[in-house]
């Protein structure tokens, strides 16, 4: 689903115009990102709760040359699905999914060399990204 469906969905069920539900979206996803970037924690009952985490700095690989490359520290954003979501099978655990390869397939701005390519990464060396 992508945001024109949301918009869509919203329009459909509340029966304002298309342009008001896209506003309406919009108003919702601008205050949330901003929520996000001030730490503050988003709870929304029945659905799940977003909060901002700290992330550990540390060392990766650069997977053409193996050369080590520093991973600063910084923040991520983690979901905890609520009770409902829950009850429909979303648990919150490791699916054994690999997310990353995720970002890879959204342009998530990697190039055509992919890290499936490289050498198994050092168990010692950190490669969070």
């Amino acid at each position: 689903m992508i945001k024109l469906d949301i918009v869509n969905r919203v329009a459909e069920r509340t029966g304002v115009p298309k342009m008001k539900a896209e506003q309406a979206v919009d108003a919702l996803f601008h205050s949330m990102k901003e929520a996000l970037a001030r730490g503050e924690r988003i709870e929304l009952r029945g659905f799940g709760v977003f909060v901002v985490k700290p992330r550990k700095r540390g060392v990766g690989r650069n997977p053409r040359t193996g050369e080590e490359v520093a991973i600063p520290s910084g923040k991520t954003i983690r979901f905890k699905p609520g009770k409902e979501l829950q009850a429909h099978g979303f648990d919150g655990e490791d699916d054994g999914h690999d997310h990353d390869e995720d970002r890879d397939h959204e342009g998530g701005g990697g190039t055509e060399s992919s890290t499936r390519d490289a050498d198994p990464p050092d168990p010692d060396v950190r490669s969070e990204i």
